[in-house]
C-alpha cells in the first residue's frame, strides 16, 4: 500500500478537477484516476439495483486500487453508494465522494433541496441524505429538483450553458430551502454562481477530497504506530 489516492470517475472531465483539489490539500500524495464512462451509462439504462452493474463497479474500484492506493473514492453520485460497499479485504478504503457533503447538509437545516441534472442521481442522493440525517439524529425533509435540460450541455462540453442553466433553475427553487445539495460533482461551479442566496450551496468535490486525504493520513499514522509497537523491545521481548 502506498501514499496514494485513486479516484473512479465516469467522465474524463472530472480528472483535472480532482487532481487539482488533491494537489492543493496534499501535494505529497500520489493521485491516480480511472475513468469508466460506461458505468454511468449502464446505471442509467438498467438502474442502480442491477447486480451486474454492482459487480462491475466493485471491479472498477479494485482496479483503481490495484497499484497500491490506500483510498479509492468514486466521484459519480449515481453509483457512489455501490462503490463504497466494495469488498476491499482490508487492502484499501472505498469511499463515495458525496458523503462528506451530505454530513454537512443535514446540519444546515431540515429543508434540503437536492438538485441534479441526471434523474439517476436523485434516488441515491436522497437515500444518502436520509440515512446521514438518521445517523446524525437530524430531522430532514429533502426535496428534489431534476434539471433535465442542463445535461445535454455537459455532454456537449458547453460548461458555461450547463452551469448557467443549473444556477437559474436552482435559484428559483431554493426560496424554501435551508441548504442546496449539488448532487453531481460536475455541478460544483454552481455554488459560486449562487453565493448570494444566503444559504449553503454544497458541492461534493472539495469536502470529499478532504475526507479522502484525512482518511489516508489517519491510516498512515495508525500503520506507523503499529509498526513502531511491533518493532519496539517491549513488543518483541519474550516473557520470562
Amino acid at each position: 500500500m502506498t501514499d496514494a489516492i485513486a479516484f473512479l470517475h465516469t467522465s474524463q472531465l472530472h480528472v483535472p478537477t480532482f487532481e487539482r483539489l488533491t494537489r492543493e490539500i496534499a501535494p505529497e500524495l500520489e493521485v491516480r484516476h480511472l475513468v469508466r464512462e460506461e458505468l454511468l451509462q449502464e446505471a442509467r439504462a438498467c438502474g442502480i439495483d442491477n447486480p451486474k452493474l454492482a459487480a462491475r463497479v466493485h471491479d472498477a474500484m479494485r482496479e483503481a486500487a490495484s497499484d497500491g492506493a490506500a483510498v479509492v473514492a468514486c466521484t459519480c453520485s449515481t453509483i457512489g453508494g455501490i462503490a463504497e460497499k466494495t469488498a476491499t479485504g482490508g487492502a484499501f478504503t472505498a469511499q463515495r465522494i458525496d458523503r462528506a457533503m451530505a454530513e454537512r447538509a443535514v446540519r444546515a437545516g431540515p429543508r434540503v433541496l437536492i438538485a441534479a441534472a441526471l434523474e439517476s442521481t436523485l434516488e441515491p442522493t436522497t437515500a444518502l441524505i436520509l440515512s446521514t440525517a438518521a445517523q446524525a439524529g437530524a430531522g430532514v425533509k429533502p426535496s428534489v429538483l431534476w434539471i433535465e435540460e442542463a445535461w445535454p450541455y455537459f455532454e456537449a462540453g458547453d460548461t458555461a450553458r450547463y452551469i448557467g442553466t443549473l444556477a437559474k433553475a436552482i435559484r428559483t427553487a431554493a426560496v424554501a430551502a435551508d441548504a442546496v445539495v449539488l448532487a453531481q460533482a460536475s455541478m460544483a461551479p454552481v455554488a459560486h454562481e449562487l453565493a448570494d442566496l444566503g444559504i449553503e450551496v454544497l458541492a461534493s468535490p472539495a469536502p470529499g477530497v478532504a475526507h479522502a486525504v484525512a482518511t489516508l493520513r489517519a491510516s498512515r499514522t495508525a500503520w506507523a504506530a503499529q509498526a513502531a509497537a511491533l518493532g519496539s523491545p517491549a513488543a518483541s521481548a519474550t516473557p520470562i
